[in-house]
Parts: structure tokens; C-alpha cells; sequence
């Protein structure tokens, strides 16, 4: 999924990617395409739009790798401790950070973010 060879204007800047389904992976998409390392982050069982198709690309539909190119993928289970530990980590050396969960969630996730 990770293709950026770009030396674009974001080029060195680290985007941590917390969304989903268009908007958010839309956004970061773009972030890319100007040269913005982005890692998206994703549910153990994966982003939800990886199995809205067809069309498919080999398992991923092809919803999933339009609104996702230039970007690497991390899952990681936000409830337990060792996938927060994770991201807190990412999130230290992070310039941008992206999400669009629906409203409370992040709150949810707990006091640790």
C-alpha cells in the first residue's frame, strides 16, 4: 500500500492516521500525494471498507486502495494497553494527527491519549 516516492511540500512530516471509511483516509490520502509519511492505524480485524467491493485487488477492495495509497498500515487493539503503548509512541514523533471516530469516542478510548 505504501508507494509515496514524492519530495513534496509535507515531505518528512509524520501523519498518524486514525480514520475511517472516505473523509479522514481521504484527507490523509492527499497528505500523501503533497509527500507526508502516513501510517494508518487499524482495528486487529482491519479497516471495514478493506472488504467493500467488489471490485477486489487481489483481498482488498478497490474502495479500500483508492482512499488509501501512500500510506503504511498498523494494526493495533486501542482497549489494551500494549496497542496504546503503540501508538503513544508514534504519536511522539507525530506532526499531524488525523481521526474522525463519531464523538466520544476518543474520550472513551481513556485518560492514556
Amino acid at each position: 500500500m505504501f508507494n509515496n516516492s514524492s519530495d513534496g511540500a509535507l515531505k518528512g512530516k509524520l501523519v498518524i492516521d486514525l480514520s475511517r471509511v472516505l473523509g479522514g483516509p481521504y484527507c490523509t490520502q492527499m497528505l500523501g500525494d503533497h509527500g507526508a509519511e502516513i501510517i494508518k492505524i487499524e482495528p486487529p480485524r482491519g479497516d471495514e471498507t478493506r472488504d467493500w467491493g467488489p471490485p477486489f485487488h487481489d483481498e482488498d477492495s478497490a474502495y479500500f486502495l483508492g482512499v488509501n495509497r501512500n500510506k503504511r498500515s498498523m494494526g493495533l487493539d486501542l482497549s489494551k494497553p500494549d496497542g496504546q503503548a503503540v501508538l503513544l509512541k508514534l504519536l511522539e514523533k507525530a506532526d499531524v494527527v488525523i481521526e474522525n471516530f463519531k464523538p466520544g469516542t476518543m474520550e472513551e478510548l481513556g485518560p492514556w491519549l
